[in-house]
């Protein structure tokens, strides 16, 4: 008995050799139709949807061409096997040029020839059908890909718009101080940040942060960054707490917020606070690196300062720090994407290289995306941001 079964429409007008094959095909499994001419074996077909046909030519009437032809064209994909004498093998050529998918030879002395040839045809359909299945799955698939893919990149779209209605002006001048910054993104989102605001008639703060990873999540810290900012600044309008005017303690409340909202994310962050009458600036460090850079009378050098990054530890500590900035100074701050980037082999190199940027007067907003050489269109590894502060007056 076949391993592979299916029904069978056999037409054949000789009574003998149709009998024969329906005997023979019943035996091997086979559920079988039969019909005597080509106009039944139409009508057959139509009523009943074989799964494969074997059909003799030469029949009166109705020959196999035409019955080739009409069930070829509701079913294509139906196999038709011919059946032919040995001397009219014109009509089998014509018959797989209408689409047969095999032909037999008249008469059939091996049954299992017969047997093969709609065992190995049967398969094929199946084999086909199968694909057509997949195909179709896999289309159902991409559309429905494409689809989510839309809904993200409008997401992200919504979320950089909310991130740069986030944002600070690109410029900014307060109380004789200019402020100017430069994210270039390695996503549409960015997990880089900054801010720059008054809190007072004599003091001003400002912080770049840099989330760990990339994408979407990131984003979203810089949203709690934003929203914890604020919230500490009406606290200080309403005199309920001071912990803005002391930076390690701004950290601190960051750290802790970050580690109870348990989200997998740390943030590297360095936030300062310029008092104008003194020209003095308290900051704090939570793993910012490489430490922003100082330009004044006094020369260039990183500032000093190390701590963990906000968000990884609950029992981390910082600390506040302070420095005179001079009359007039520039103090550069960027994120570590930028050391991605550089072309120096070692840490040391890049870092000396960043200094000598400033001593030049390149390090500037203006400059970042030629000094780094971006406008090759090579996609960069991770944000890159630039911050700077200067008074020149």
């Amino acid at each position: 008995m076949s391993v592979v079964s299916g029904r069978v429409l056999v037409i054949d007008d000789e009574a003998i050799v149709r009998e024969s094959i329906v005997a023979y095909l019943e035996d091997s499994g086979f559920e079988v139709i039969e019909a005597e001419n080509g106009h039944e074996g139409v009508a057959c077909f139509n009523s009943q949807l074989p799964d494969i046909v074997l059909c003799d030519l030469r029949m009166p009437n109705m020959d196999g061409l035409s019955v080739l032809k009409q069930i070829n064209k509701t079913h294509p994909t139906t196999p038709f096997i011919v059946v032919s004498g040995a001397g009219v093998m014109a009509d089998v050529v014509q018959a797989l040029r209408l689409g047969a998918s095999d032909y037999l030879i008249k008469p059939i002395l091996d049954m299992e020839v017969l047997e093969h040839s709609i065992v190995r045809n049967l398969k094929q359909r199946r084999l086909e059908e199968q694909n057509t299945t997949y195909r179709s799955q896999l289309e159902s698939k991409n559309r429905e890909l494409e689809s989510r893919l839309e809904e993200l990149r409008l997401d992200q779209q919504a979320g950089r718009e909310v991130q740069k209605r986030m944002l600070p002006e690109n410029q900014a001048q307060m109380a004789g101080v200019e402020f100017n910054y430069h994210i270039i993104p390695s996503l549409y989102l960015s997990g880089d940040f900054v801010d720059y605001f008054p809190i007072s008639s004599d003091k001003l703060v400002f912080y770049i942060a840099d989330v760990s990873g990339h994408g979407a999540s990131s984003a979203f810290i810089t949203v709690l960054l934003k929203n914890l900012t604020n919230r500490l600044r009406r606290n200080l309008k309403r005199q309920s707490t001071d912990d803005l005017l002391t930076p390690h303690k701004v950290i601190e409340r960051i750290n802790k917020e970050l580690v109870d909202a348990k989200l997998g994310k740390h943030v590297s962050l360095f936030w300062g606070m310029i008092d104008l009458p003194s020209s003095t600036l308290s900051y704090s460090v939570g793993g910012q690196f490489p430490m922003p850079i100082l330009s004044n009378e006094f020369g260039v050098h990183y500032l000093e300062g190390r701590s963990q990054p906000a968000g990884l530890f609950a029992s981390a500590q910082y600390s506040t720090y302070e420095i005179k900035l001079g009359h007039t100074f520039q103090l550069m701050a960027v994120s570590d994407g930028i050391l991605e980037v550089l072309p120096q082999a070692t840490l040391a190199e890049k870092e000396a290289c960043l200094i000598k940027w400033v001593e030049d007067g390149l390090l500037t907003v203006e400059n970042l995306e030629s000094l780094l050489k971006m406008n090759t269109g090579n996609e960069i590894p991770d944000d890159i941001t630039l911050l700077t502060l200067s008074r020149t007056e």
